[in-house]
């Protein structure tokens, strides 16, 4: 049986130093409204969401056009890198990501965040096997996940995505077949 996963890298948000409420900035919002029409014609069964309320609002769209509510699942939430802010933060994630059992203080190493995400993406692979969901979720968790199903998905990749971006990961059962890409949002390139 074939499931489609529809990883959504959430859009552009204006920064609050409150991670779980920071807004969708006005592109931002704008991009989550072209996320919506690009995902109208997928057939899509259901959303779920991190918690965070720019993964919500970037899917929100498409949980109204298919009338229902989205999901909330807190394991799709962002890695936490740090109890504290880090000076260089491109820099910190490239050191958790040269060794996956590093963490700074307080944050969650590669092994501890992907174990979350994968075992949160296994749930949603067995509950609704057969179908199309849209998941809202965050860059660095995103390819945590999709880098245990195939390790070319990396820091590299993680460097080069888009905010937002979508994923379509094609599995049958648990067994990743496919992915690719549905759409990149240029103007942030």
């Amino acid at each position: 049986m074939m499931t489609n996963l529809y990883f959504v890298r959430h859009a552009h948000s204006t920064y609050t130093p409150d991670e779980m409420g920071r807004p969708l900035s006005d592109q931002g919002l704008a991009d989550a409204e072209i996320i919506t029409q690009i995902l109208k014609n997928e057939n899509i069964n259901r959303v779920i969401s991190s918690p965070y309320k720019r993964a919500i609002q970037t899917v929100q769209g498409v949980a109204e056009f298919i009338g229902k509510d989205i999901e909330i699942v807190h394991d799709f939430k962002e890695r936490k890198l740090s109890d504290k802010p880090l000076e260089d933060f491109k820099s910190a994630v490239a050191k958790v990501w040269e060794d996956d059992s590093f963490s700074w203080e307080g944050g969650e190493s590669n092994i501890q965040a992907q174990a979350r995400g994968v075992k949160a993406t296994m749930n949603v692979l067995e509950k609704y096997a057969g179908e199309n969901i849209v998941i809202g979720t965050h860059g660095n968790l995103m390819v945590l996940i999709m880098n245990h199903f195939d390790k070319q998905f990396g820091y590299r990749f993680w460097q080069e995505l888009a905010m937002p971006d979508i994923y379509k990961l094609t599995f049958h059962n648990t067994k990743l077949v496919e992915v690719n890409r549905e759409w990149k949002n240029l103007s942030c390139l």
